[in-house]
């Protein structure tokens, strides 16, 4: 084992990541509080700032994906399309088999430039947790509670208030709605069953509307 694989799994350089982001991450939430005396002033500039406070704690976690853990995400894409990669919005739909699958898609974003200004499609209960949710919460995050009569007018607001945001940004969109368990897998092919539509191995039954309604909202900007 080499200095640098042997550092990484000794408890002390574990501990010493650990603090820098909690303590960092608190103390950047901290700034981003300040930064609301901006908005009534100039919505803008607040944005662009808290998109640069957000790249600080974002990035420390692709950090750990691709140096503490060496996890290699490969990109297969149309060499076409690939120029327009972060110099235009999209809509990035990824499936929830792991826990770590926005990091995966945090990992695309960082590549293209995107990292500090992308966005999700995140549960409400995220919103209240210290340096991510917080951090979300600043950047205008869409949360739902996933009851589709009480977030469909409040989620489609969310996303009509992105429409004028100032950075190039991705929206990633766990298709599936919920992480992938064996349990889950059973009852969603239930409900495939029941509905007619085919039986997947993978993956849970994808989840339409939040899709549509972010297609519908965000289309052509």
């Amino acid at each position: 084992m080499d200095i640098v694989g042997f550092l990484k799994s000794q408890f002390i350089c574990h501990l010493l990541i650990c603090y820098i982001f909690i303590v960092s991450g608190l103390i950047i939430n901290f700034i981003q509080l300040f930064t609301l005396i901006l908005w009534p002033i100039n919505k803008q500039l607040f944005r662009r700032i808290n998109c640069r406070l957000a790249y600080c704690i974002s990035s420390q976690m692709v950090m750990l994906l691709e140096w503490w853990s060496g996890t290699d995400c490969t990109l297969y894409t149309d060499p076409e399309s690939y120029h327009k990669y972060g110099k235009e919005n999209a809509i990035v739909i990824l499936n929830h088999n792991f826990e770590i699958d926005f990091l995966c898609g945090w990992n695309f974003c960082e590549r293209f430039g995107v990292l500090g200004s992308s966005k999700v499609l995140a549960k409400k209960e995220l919103s209240y947790m210290p340096i991510i949710g917080w951090m979300w919460y600043f950047l205008e995050i869409v949360f739902c509670k996933r009851k589709w009569e009480e977030d469909r007018k409040t989620v489609m607001q969310k996303l009509l208030n992105l429409r004028d945001y100032p950075e190039n940004f991705w929206f990633l969109i766990h298709c599936e709605g919920t992480r992938f368990t064996e349990q889950k897998h059973q009852i969603s092919m239930q409900v495939a069953e029941a509905k007619g539509l085919p039986k997947l191995k993978y993956h849970l039954l994808p989840r339409t509307k939040g899709f549509a309604v972010t297609v519908q909202c965000l289309r052509n900007v």
